[in-house]
């Protein structure tokens, strides 16, 4: 069995239901061939979503070394963490010197956090300008907008600006407190948005509940909600494939089963969100 493909919103474009995350073994330096093989067997395996960020460490730059002529067969996406155009545009100028390519198909703004940075972003000389920009130069084919913090403010984001996808936190703790799955999604879905998921796994924490089994509920979980893709980031080949696995036998885990599964996380549901304040 393969990995399903799902559309991403109104971009149009299909891309795998999990992707290669940035984290993990992308997210260090020194690396080069455990990251090296890792994003060719992700290539091999036939996932076509790769994320990295201007802040993960050397994980760019993996990508620069790893891609070479199969960059054509991937969708590429990469962050910007920075607020304002001039900061912006210089991450972009050392994202596509790092990766080895003339443009990204998804640019994104990164954890936006506060009202401060929204309005930052937004105003005179803020970063939103460089990404329009990027985007009418053919420097990055969509643009969009992460966050993990509050829900709020990433809501905000999405109605302020037109952005093409958001990458948000889609897991059964979201339900408890500071919710992005009852917060963001429905807006996100109503403006026809690619919906990115992550935190799937909470950073791997979920294998410390005591009546953890697999994975595999979690990213079934998240799957089965409007969402185009989870981005995954893994540690070795082996989880890789683990992965790869679970998304290929995925099947829509009906509503009973997600409350469930949400009521059984619930007394570790702030342990686990450990990326809100």
């Amino acid at each position: 069995m393969g990995i399903p493909s799902r559309i991403l919103g109104r971009t149009g474009v299909k891309v795998t239901s999990i992707g290669l995350g940035g984290e993990g073994i992308l997210r260090t330096f020194n690396h080069d061939r455990d990251a090296y093989a890792l994003i060719n067997r992700a290539i091999d395996l036939g996932i076509n979503y790769f994320e990295s960020a201007r802040a993960y460490a050397g994980s760019e730059s993996y990508y620069g070394m790893s891609l070479k002529e199969r960059r054509k067969d991937i969708f590429l996406t990469s962050k910007s963490h920075a607020r304002d155009k001039r900061g912006a545009l210089a991450h972009l100028h050392e994202t596509l010197e790092n990766m080895h390519t003339d443009h990204l198909d998804l640019w994104q703004v990164h954890d936006m956090r506060t009202e401060e940075e929204i309005r930052q972003v937004s105003g005179p000389g803020g970063a939103l300008e460089a990404f329009a920009d990027a985007k009418e130069k053919g420097l990055t084919r969509f643009i969009g907008v992460t966050g993990h913090h509050d829900p709020s403010i990433l809501r905000k984001c999405i109605e302020l600006a037109d952005f093409d996808t958001v990458l948000m936190p889609v897991n059964p703790a979201e339900m408890h407190y500071k919710s992005f799955i009852e917060t963001v999604l429905p807006v996100a879905e109503k403006k026809k948005m690619g919906i990115i998921g992550m935190k799937v796994y909470f950073r791997g924490f979920a294998a410390q509940i005591p009546w953890y089994k697999t994975m595999e509920l979690f990213l079934h979980f998240a799957l089965s909600h409007p969402v185009t893709t989870a981005v995954i980031g893994c540690d070795s080949i082996q989880q890789l494939e683990e992965n790869v696995k679970f998304a290929s036998q995925f099947t829509p885990m009906p509503e009973e089963k997600m409350q469930q599964l949400s009521r059984d996380i619930r007394p570790f549901a702030r342990q686990l969100m450990y990326y809100k304040p």
